[in-house]
């Protein structure tokens, strides 16, 4: 969800030239978004089906100039695989100093509370992203 909402950010405000993936830690490699994520993106218009989960791995790391996580202990765990990060990795929720609990097998409910979060992170990284 955060990458879609991201992505659909960041084009309204002519960042294209932002590159945006998503990938896990413990992700289920080629897996599709949950049915209740793919909901709630398409009631927005915006279209996950394609979406296959991928596992975050060095090379991604070392390419990206930011890494967005959704709760502190993903930043802590980059940072112990790869220190290279240290610098680059914040929460989604970092500037309202909050954590967004994965939603994974909840339900509806808790999708719609991450999604929440997650446009309230998006937010805020926007107002903070250079020009």
């Amino acid at each position: 969800m955060a990458e879609a909402i991201l992505k659909d950010a960041l084009s309204k405000i002519k960042k294209n030239a932002c590159h945006v993936g998503s990938a896990g830690i413990g992700a289920l490699v080629g897996h599709k978004a949950d049915v209740k994520a793919s909901q709630l993106m398409m009631a927005r218009g915006l279209d996950i089906s394609s979406h296959r989960a991928c596992q975050l791995n060095k090379e991604m790391i070392r390419r990206a100039d930011l890494i967005l996580v959704m709760e502190l202990a993903h930043k802590m765990d980059i940072e112990t695989k790869e220190p290279s990060a240290k610098g680059k990795i914040f929460r989604l929720g970092e500037w309202g100093g909050y954590d967004i609990p994965d939603p994974y097998q909840l339900d509806l409910k808790a999708f719609e509370s991450a999604l929440t979060q997650i446009d309230q992170g998006i937010s805020q990284w926007i107002k903070k992203l250079p020009d």
